[in-house]
């Protein structure tokens, strides 16, 4: 035996060859039994798609770069869930391409910021972070309240989305526009959008009277981080994946 190992060991191209056949069985191994399966996340009631506005102000805390200083993601620690709330589960970022995890806290994680704050709280809070938290170092984003939002093509957005997994059906890529302008109107009638996106919540954020902006769209954002899942109605199996 020691003698066999002795001739792989002197022959380079028989051990690459080699460690190749064992590193793709490896492989093969752990990738295949994932081709036999729906989906490798337990889908959980209430998680949905993003609404039109919600995914405009995802697309602007991307761009932004929150992720870099705020995580979504609370581990299964007793701290962690003391401060935050319930841990994460992988079912709340099965929309997110890509996910917000994120890999620093520079700032709060952000996973159950939703409804904890009022929209008046978060527009203040980012046109100037230190007049409500002193000693946050955060940057100040005052031109999200001035910069018009973009979405015209709201419609071809979902398209898109839903090209690359999002289950959003043709009811709801038809009235894109519909219900991106009913969720930031609180004298609109929210009852279809509602019926299509269940606890959206509906209001403008920026108190402009005319003109949505940016900043009313990533305040929807934040405003539904952590709310979709009601973790007391879960049954203890679903909390524990």
């Amino acid at each position: 035996m020691f003698m066999r190992h002795e001739t792989i060991e002197k022959n380079v191209i028989l051990m690459v060859v080699l460690t190749l056949i064992t590193v793709s069985i490896g492989g093969l191994v752990q990738i295949i039994p994932l081709f036999t399966i729906e989906t490798t996340i337990e889908r959980v009631d209430g998680m949905r798609p993003y609404t039109p506005l919600e995914l405009l102000g995802r697309n602007i805390y991307v761009r932004e770069g929150c992720y870099t200083c705020h995580s979504q993601q609370i581990r299964p620690f007793k701290d962690e869930v003391e401060r935050y709330g319930h841990y994460s589960l992988a079912a709340e970022s099965m929309y997110d391409k890509p996910f917000q995890w994120g890999s620093k806290r520079t700032g709060p994680d952000l996973a159950r910021v939703g409804g904890r704050y009022s929209n008046d709280w978060h527009v203040a809070h980012l046109v100037s972070p230190r007049a409500v938290v002193p000693e946050s170092i955060m940057p100040a984003y005052p031109a999200l309240a001035e910069r018009k939002l973009e979405y015209a093509d709201i419609a071809q957005h979902l398209k898109a989305m839903r090209a690359a997994g999002t289950p959003y059906s043709d009811e709801m890529i038809a009235n894109a526009r519909a219900d991106l302008l009913a969720q930031a109107d609180p004298d609109a009638d929210p009852t279809a959008l509602l019926k299509r996106y269940p606890r959206a919540v509906v209001g403008k954020a920026n108190g402009q009277a005319e003109g949505l902006t940016e900043m009313d769209a990533l305040v929807a954002y934040l405003q539904m981080l952590g709310t979709l899942v009601s973790f007391g109605d879960l049954p203890p199996e679903r909390l524990r994946q």
